[in-house]
C-alpha cells in the first residue's frame, strides 16, 4: 500500500507539484498499479516462448513523398510573428 509520504516523494522526484486534493487519488492509483504488478509477478510463464525485438514484423510504413502544401499561407496567417514566410520565435538558447 502506497502512503502519502511516498506520493509526495515520487512527485518530488518527478519535479511536479501535487495539490492537496490530488494526493489521495494518486495514492489509490499507485497502490492499484503496484497490486497489478504483483499479480503479474505471480504468473507462470515457463511455457511461454521468449520473444525479443520486432523480428517477425514487417515494415508497414509508406515511402516519404514531397508534396506542395496549399495550406502554408493559411497556417502562417495564424501566427502573430512572421519573417519571410517563416514562423518567428523568441530565442530559446543562449
Amino acid at each position: 500500500m502506497v502512503d502519502r509520504k511516498t506520493v509526495e516523494y515520487i512527485a518530488n522526484l518527478a519535479r511536479i507539484k501535487v495539490k492537496e486534493e490530488e494526493i489521495e487519488y494518486l495514492r489509490v492509483q499507485l497502490s492499484r498499479i503496484l497490486d497489478y504488478v504483483d499479480k503479474l509477478k505471480q504468473l507462470n510463464v515457463d511455457n511461454v516462448p521468449v520473444t525479443r525485438g520486432t523480428f517477425f514484423t514487417e515494415n508497414i510504413l509508406r515511402e516519404d513523398e514531397v508534396k506542395d502544401s496549399k495550406l502554408n499561407q493559411e497556417i502562417l496567417r495564424n501566427s502573430p510573428y512572421l519573417q519571410e514566410n517563416h514562423f518567428k520565435i523568441p530565442k530559446v538558447i543562449e
